[in-house]
């Protein structure tokens, strides 16, 4: 791949899909991605996305926009075969977005991340359409740093 990657591209098409109302925080990362990094893998892996936002399917536990983030770095560098070890480095690479989002925001607990704001409300939707884009921006560098990609 020789395409450059438009990191305020990834971040501002993540959170518009999200601001539209056409895709969840997961979902809005996934098709973000498999679309700027041009991946020939079906729209179903958008579905796959779909279970996550709200903390995993409204139950406030992990924020949906890691859950999709890492899901976006395992169509990378993720496993297919049995016992093969390259998920050390997807693992490894998952861990990385996670600490980058907790030190930021100090825990990835959606309960947690939206204590105080009643959900659907400007505040809650301003800060998910936040979250959304900044975990596509960092997925995508992770990524673009891993192949050795150019970005801008």
């Amino acid at each position: 791949m020789n395409k450059i990657i438009d990191l305020h591209k990834i971040k501002t098409t993540a959170e518009n899909y999200y601001r539209n109302g056409d895709f969840y925080c997961s979902e809005a990362i996934v098709k973000t991605i498999k679309d700027e990094f041009d991946l020939p893998v079906s729209d179903d892996i958008i579905k796959m996305a779909s279970g996550f936002p709200v903390g995993m399917g409204n139950s406030g536990c992990t924020c949906g926009a890691v859950v999709g983030g890492i899901m976006a770095i395992g169509l990378f560098f993720g496993r297919c075969e049995p016992k093969d070890t390259k998920v050390n480095k997807t693992m490894a690479l998952s861990k990385e977005l996670h600490d980058i989002f907790k030190e930021r925001h100090k825990c990835l607990c959606c309960r947690i991340l939206t204590k105080d704001m009643t959900l659907g409300s400007p505040e809650h939707m301003d800060q998910c359409i936040y979250f959304t884009g900044e975990v596509a921006e960092e997925c995508a560098k992770i990524i673009s740093r891993e192949l050795n990609l150019q970005t801008k």
